[in-house]
This record gives structure tokens, sequence and C-alpha cells, in this order.
């Protein structure tokens, strides 16, 4: 469905304007039957994001995602905070459909510098997926996908592009291009996708890699299945004259669908040895290496095949618990 993002705002200016609460306004009465949402704004230095709560009464989908929008764009009175959508730019529309939200931005949003433009897109998308309606949000300039700094397509965005840690002084956000290992249908092998993310700067890069395969291959896609068992916790993890060290919870001695241990075990460490500084990997459970487990392990591309073939096998109905 087509929004025109006006007249969605004029509609619902007075429902934001009434029920806007900022965290030092408390005293003002929440609303009979509204429900609360977080807002997200960028600070005055453009070094972190921040939220503050509105509560809306209507249900409506379209309604709400409007509402929200038009918060984002509302300028702090007091000059407290920067609002996302006026920072130099206007959307000049988007759609809603089917929980994925499309917002095309004016050409001044190329304008904005890289650590803020960052911060920006943080700030809208951490705001319409934490309202539980939107999944994901694409990025448009001019009707062109966005791209980033590198010149590749920045894409879909969803809850958890964006790796917070509100609370420091300092909540930037670092961009990382990494590497990750997941497994085929049948539980095999092993194929290498890259993803580029934001992190925040106080997260090591070993313990975001490890965190994002255990997540698994994002919205599904042809030919990827998870390759660490999804109910795996990281205890620990640290680098120490080139070695990490990742200590693991028991659950990760457990197959993820039909992908044995040696396979989970190859996948974390190829992750991890693509990184700067990181040569070899040792992974222990509860604190102790197992049995079954080697002192170390390095880079092994003898179980990594290619996504072509990852779909013949996917095709032959070989399919693990995904």
């Amino acid at each position: 469905m087509r929004n025109d993002i006006l007249k969605k705002f004029i509609c619902i200016l007075t429902i934001v304007s009434l029920f806007m609460m900022s965290a030092c306004s408390h005293e003002e009465p929440v609303p009979e039957g509204a429900d609360k949402y977080l807002v997200y704004y960028i600070n005055n230095e453009e070094t972190r994001t921040g939220n503050y709560e509105i509560y809306l009464t209507t249900k409506d989908p379209d309604e709400i995602v409007a509402a929200l929008l038009d918060a984002l764009a509302k300028k702090s009175e007091k000059a407290q905070f920067k609002a996302p959508l006026s920072m130099g730019f206007t959307v000049l529309g988007y759609t809603f459909e089917d929980g994925r939200l499309s917002l095309n931005m004016s050409s001044e949003y190329k304008n904005l510098v890289f650590t803020t433009e960052v911060l920006v897109r943080a700030a809208i998308v951490r705001t319409l997926c934490g309202s539980g309606l939107v999944d994901t949000v694409d990025f448009t300039v001019e009707g062109k996908p966005l791209k980033d700094h590198s010149g590749f397509e920045v894409g879909d965005m969803n809850a958890s592009t964006f790796i917070s840690n509100d609370g420091n002084e300092i909540n930037t956000y670092e961009e990382a291009d990494i590497r990750l290992y997941f497994a085929s249908a049948d539980g095999n092998y092993l194929i290498s996708v890259y993803r580029n993310k934001f992190y925040s700067t106080s997260m090591p890069l070993e313990r975001f890699v490890v965190d994002e395969l255990i997540a698994g291959p994002a919205g599904r896609p042809s030919g990827l299945y998870p390759s660490v068992n999804p109910s795996t916790s990281v205890l620990s993890i640290s680098t120490k004259d080139g070695v990490c060290y990742v200590n693991l919870s028991s659950d990760f001695l457990i197959p993820a669908g039909n992908v044995p241990t040696s396979v989970s075990v190859h996948a974390i460490a190829n992750s991890l040895v693509d990184l700067p500084g990181v040569d070899k990997v040792q992974i222990l459970v509860d604190g102790a290496v197992p049995e079954l487990l080697e002192s170390s392990y390095e880079l092994d591309t003898g179980m990594v095949i290619g996504i072509e073939e990852a779909l013949e096998i996917e095709g032959s109905g070989e399919v693990s618990g995904k």
C-alpha cells in the first residue's frame, strides 16, 4: 500500500502532539488505552542515540507508522537533541506493506557526514522496528537504492542491523565487513557469505562475529542453514598473541539440525581467522577443551563450497532443521 506521507502526517500530528512524552516529563498522565512506543533521537554532538517515549491510542498500523515517522521529524523545543528526520533532508514518500517499510529520501541525504548518517539510520530503524509492526526498513535516495560509503547497496535493515550500546557517552557505530560460514542443507559443508553491518564500538569484533553465527543466516536465504546451535551462549571471548579463545556454553555440543560439531567448529574458526589479528581459534566449552576438540584451529577450506553447489544440495531434499 502506498502512503502519502504529508496527508498521513497531517492526520496524525494531533495524536503525536498530545501524547509525546519525553523521559523527563513523566508528570503527564498516560492516555487511557494508549500503547507506549520508543522514539530514537541523536544527541547534539552527533555521537550517540537516545530515546524518549510516546503514547498512541490508535491501533491502526498505518497510522502508527505515520505517527512514528512524524515523531522522528519533530524537533526538540529546547534543542535538547536532533530529530533524525530533520537533518537537512526530506522524506519524499514511503511505502509500507507486509511489514516492509521503504523510505525515499531527497538528494540532500547524501550530504550527511558518514558517522552521522549511520546514527540517523540507526535511530530510524530502531524506532520503526521496535514498534512490532515493521520487520525491515529500506532507504532509497531520489528513488535509487541507498549505498554506503564503500559503494555497496545498504538494502533491508532490521532491529539486529544496529547492535546498541545505549548508556555510554560515546555510543558510535563502526562498520564491519565480515565473512561468515553457514551450513549446507545436508550439514556436511560450509558456505561463506559476506555481511556489512554496524556494531557498537564497545563490543569486540570477535564477539560480534560469533553472535552473528549463532543468530544464523538472516531472512532464511536459499541454500544457507545455521552452522551453530542457536541455543549456544558466548560465556567469554578474548584474543591474545593471535589466538582467539572462545568459551561457549554446553549447548554448542548439541548439533544444529544435522550439522555435526566438527562443522560448527570450522564455521567459527573460519569466520574468526578472517579477522585482523586472529591466526588461530581455541574453542572451549564451559571453560574447558572437550576431548572431541583439538587444541586450536586454523583456516580450513576443505569443506567450503559455493552457493551454487549449496542450492543443488538443498534441491535434492537433504534438508537439515532450520
